[in-house]
């Protein structure tokens, strides 16, 4: 299936594609290498989280990761972390949220392809009411993914922190749904909340360097979610509120 235009009148023919798109998993573990080898993240855990997370992928338990959101860097961070942590063995099968705009241009949609990218269409760019379908269909699609087999990574923040980099900001509903409508479908996944902090001062702009050496913590992971969006969405803002004091506390 050939690759469609990233456009919200085309999203019918974007969510068709990537509900089966899998990208070169040998290519993407060295892409997560050489981001690991390049932005160096420093890693801790809660009491027990590494070994929870090993269980977790020898156990082939879908695991769905939540992350705060600070910089447009992110991603490379994310990805450094899991290359350097347990979940390196899910490099490949993992399905990342990303923001539509990410996948106009065609190199940079090359990459980002390559990490396993599904586009979202967000409201604050195109209106609430005009993405409603197409959120839908993605809430749905990603739900699809997780029963194949494959994890999900999400900023449920939906847009970088500019206030208190310490504080977490509302997330938004759209993780709970999708955790939800997967458990719909059979699945019982985990969530493992990762907190990021690059320490005062660094805005959503930052250049590599700034990003470089991030602080990043793993909460302990919840095995056993509920099935009601809204309380699933009350558990990652507690959850990641606390992946986010053990990052800030590092500095």
């Amino acid at each position: 299936m050939d690759k469609p235009d990233v456009t919200l009148e085309n999203s019918d023919a974007v969510y068709d594609y990537y509900l089966g798109h899998q990208q070169n998993r040998l290519l993407a573990k060295a892409a997560y290498a050489t981001l690991a080898a390049r932005f160096r993240p420093r890693i801790r855990y809660a009491e027990g989280t590494r070994e929870r997370l090993r269980e977790l992928v020898r156990s082939n338990t879908r695991v769905v990761l939540a992350v705060n959101h600070l910089t447009e860097r992110d991603p490379y961070t994310v990805a450094g972390a899991a290359w350097r942590s347990p979940l390196r063995p899910v490099i490949g099968r993992t399905r990342v949220l990303a923001k539509d705009e990410l996948f106009a241009e065609p190199k940079r949609r090359d990459r980002i392809d390559l990490m396993g990218s599904i586009p979202v269409f967000r409201g604050k760019n195109h209106g609430m009411r005009a993405v409603n379908a197409a959120g839908q269909r993605m809430m749905d699609v990603c739900a699809e993914r997780l029963r194949r087999g494959d994890d999900l990574a999400i900023f449920p923040e939906g847009t970088c922190n500019e206030d208190d980099p310490a504080r977490l900001q509302r997330i938004g509903s759209g993780i709970g749904h999708i955790t939800s409508r997967a458990i719909k479908l059979g699945v019982r996944p985990a969530l493992v909340c990762m907190g990021i902090s690059y320490g005062p001062g660094v805005d959503r702009h930052a250049d590599d360097a700034a990003v470089r050496g991030a602080s990043v913590f793993f909460a302990t992971p919840v095995l056993d979610l509920p099935d009601k969006p809204a309380e699933i969405a009350r558990l990652v803002q507690a959850g990641l509120q606390d992946a986010v004091d053990g990052a800030v506390a590092r500095y």
